[in-house]
């Protein structure tokens, strides 16, 4: 086991696979910015499978065995379930999981859960088809996604937990139905507050609509009660139905910062492995990968990196007059 300069072990690789997203949601790729002339990474700059998976190996070496496929939107990486399927074979993978908008899941799920993917979080800020539709900047439907969650069902992707960023005046007043609507489909709603990640997306302090406020909204409705964590690092904080039919999740990255137990890794499809959700470089290991390196030099590369770890932005933000002007975009390195 490795551990940073605050003793925080390294337990979960998070790779994204890709830059590109057919979504456009505001709070990650607007569409003002990301447009038809947007310029994503050509092909030949992205890791191929063969190097991911060679990457997600020594990195179990060193301790990960949770291994989470992001994005961008990861189902527009052409045959992602080949990836599934190499990183399924690696030794030590103890949780193979994928963070999806769900749009290309029924033609996709059977085909992943085949390969060995285990289970999806899939991302759905709304059951309001109008707001959900100005949200994702696509005119995409709710349908869409409900769709998906069904074929995820079928193929046995379970159990399965939805996303939902919340913010203050966009959506914040269809949280009760979204968790109304997963509660008597037993799927777990993990309601996220907006946060500052990147550059592009405007954010702002009064658009947050806290964990306890969003907790105290669907307490009032459906009363709740508070559940301990399963592991140190567990992101969202977890709360139980009292009349026991399911439970709900809180992730607080704005007004309570998880950076103490910080266990994640992040690889940048390009081959960046970015130590902070809201990091402003990475360390580069297409170069060593194509020029050679051995596997105990990649693995000296990343315990060396995990070692000088010492990310704590969401705790320092809480001092900050404005937040950082430059950080890693979110869709480049996934949630």
């Amino acid at each position: 086991m490795i551990t940073d300069r605050l003793n925080r072990p390294f337990r979960d690789l998070r790779i994204s696979v890709t830059d590109r997203c057919n979504f456009r949601c505001s709070y990650c790729m607007p569409a003002e910015v990301f447009g038809e002339r947007y310029r994503f990474l050509p092909k030949s700059q992205l890791l191929t499978f063969e190097e991911i998976t060679r990457l997600t190996r020594v990195a179990v070496a060193l301790g990960a065995s949770k291994i989470r496929l992001t994005g961008g939107e990861p189902l527009v990486r052409k045959n992602v379930e080949t990836l599934v399927s190499q990183l399924a074979e690696v030794d030590g993978v103890g949780d193979l999981t994928m963070t999806t908008n769900a749009y290309l899941l029924p033609q996709k799920a059977q085909a992943l859960k085949g390969a060995g993917l285990q289970r999806v979080t899939i991302s759905l800020d709304s059951l309001d088809d109008e707001v959900f539709r100005e949200m994702n900047g696509r005119n995409f439907g709710t349908e869409s996604v409900l769709d998906g969650i069904a074929a995820a069902e079928r193929a046995g992707l379970t159990p399965i937990k939805i996303n939902a960023v919340v913010q203050k005046g966009v959506n914040d007043h269809t949280v009760i139905d979204l968790a109304r609507y997963f509660k008597d489909r037993g799927h777990t709603v993990r309601f996220v507050e907006y946060m500052d990640v990147g550059t592009l997306n405007g954010w702002k302090l009064d658009q947050v609509v806290s964990a306890d406020e969003i907790v105290s909204m669907i307490d009032a409705e459906m009363p709740l009660e508070p559940v301990e964590s399963r592991y140190r690092g567990e992101v969202a904080v977890r709360y139980r139905y009292r009349d026991g039919s399911g439970e709900i999740g809180v992730i607080a990255s704005v007004t309570k910062p998880f950076c103490g137990d910080c266990t994640r890794l992040r690889l940048s499809p390009e081959g960046k492995l970015v130590t902070c959700l809201f990091g402003t470089v990475g360390t580069d290991f297409r170069g060593p990968l194509r020029a050679g390196a051995s596997d105990s030099e990649i693995e000296s590369l990343i315990a060396g990196r995990w070692a000088v770890r010492d990310d704590r932005y969401s705790e320092e933000r809480a001092s900050m007059t404005e937040p950082l002007s430059e950080k890693v975009e979110m869709y480049h390195i996934g949630g």
